[in-house]
């Protein structure tokens, strides 16, 4: 059977302090990450996750309880030791100088090579690997100060790569991006994790991402407790919903995503018809606190499918029917038919 890369045992977090007691943030944590897994650690703002982060990366000490990195005591791992068994990729903007993203993805050699070393011929293998991996082999030769975010967080990806260890830890690597970028980010680590073999642990705020790449979730929530598991199972088992409850909106496990509550109409109605169509028009209407019926008993009957590229919406009320064709119009013509509620 394989063994975890990452192991917590009992593990609690926190703040030291001299001649004070310990601030703990999380208690009790048993965690698991294996080779070829990708896990994203979830949760609300100050729940712990950055502090849970350093922990594992050994930037702060545990306050009771044992990590195993790939085997062995992470308290009895030197620098140089954990260098060649965990990488790390911050948030934080990497000012390089003028260091072109070849000689910051050599960067990740120095474990094995010292400062003043010379790379071999593995240590070159080993970058060109990690920018073909990172689809940045196009940029070795440019500055890196030249680059726009995105193409620089794959370059520190890069970097991490390069260091060619089981473990990789990401501090928000989706922070700053937009959203093609998000989504290729997360794409980019899922097929890394799976083809390379390796261990991914990443934070993130992008919940809808995280529910779609990740093979196993960490969420923590606001009192310091963690449950772990499959994004499916946490979402049917309503754990993942319940991690981020506020008021004002509600994860729909129909569709994945979180909807804004709205002030709810008086109007209710049946949509049928196209699946896609359908789907896009439910959106509109929960925007508008309408109530989408499964049954066909609605005050309004709505039809949705496409003629040659077209859309065409019929609306069926007291026996009237009247035909759109975008869902902007047919969302006017509902809305001129909203009664208050009693």
């Amino acid at each position: 059977m394989t063994e975890p890369v990452i192991k917590a045992t009992d593990l609690s977090i926190g703040y030291k302090f001299r001649n004070k007691a310990p601030r703990i943030i999380s208690t009790g944590l048993n965690l698991q990450l294996f080779p070829g897994e990708m896990v994203c650690l979830l949760g609300p703002n100050g729940a712990g996750k950055s502090t849970l982060m350093r922990t594992i990366a050994g930037l702060q000490p545990t306050i009771s309880g044992g990590i195993e990195i790939d085997g062995m005591p992470l308290a009895a791992l030197d620098p140089g030791e954990l260098a060649k068994k965990l990488s790390l990729v911050l948030t934080e903007r990497i000012e390089a100088g003028n260091l072109s993203v070849g000689e910051v993805v050599s960067l990740g050699r120095i474990p094995y090579t010292g400062w003043l070393g010379k790379l071999s011929d593995l240590d070159q293998d080993k970058i060109n690997w990690a920018l073909s991996a990172t689809e940045t082999t196009i940029f070795q030769h440019q500055k890196i100060n030249r680059l726009s975010d995105g193409e620089r967080q794959k370059v520190m990806l890069a970097r991490a790569l390069a260091q060619d260890t089981c473990l990789i830890l990401l501090d928000e690597p989706t922070a700053h991006l937009d959203l093609p970028s998000r989504v290729e980010m997360m794409r980019l680590l899922h097929q890394l994790a799976r083809r390379m073999n390796k261990a991914i642990l990443l934070s993130t705020h992008e919940l809808d991402l995280a529910l779609q790449a990740a093979d196993k979730l960490w969420v923590m929530k606001n009192d310091g407790s963690l449950i772990t598991g499959t994004p499916e199972d946490l979402v049917l088992n309503g754990s993942f919903e319940a991690a981020f409850t506020k008021s004002g909106f509600y994860f729909d496990k129909s569709s994945g995503s979180f909807t804004i509550h709205q002030e709810p109409s008086s109007l209710n109605v049946h949509v049928s018809g196209d699946s896609q169509i359908v789907f896009w028009i439910k959106r509109a209407l929960q925007r508008e606190g309408i109530t989408a019926l499964e049954n066909e008993s609605a005050d309004i009957i709505i039809n949705a499918k496409e003629d040659n590229g077209a859309l065409k919406l019929a609306i069926s009320c007291n026996s009237e029917i009247a035909t759109h064709t975008s869902i902007e119009s047919l969302i006017n013509a509902l809305n001129l038919l909203k009664r208050p509620l009693n």
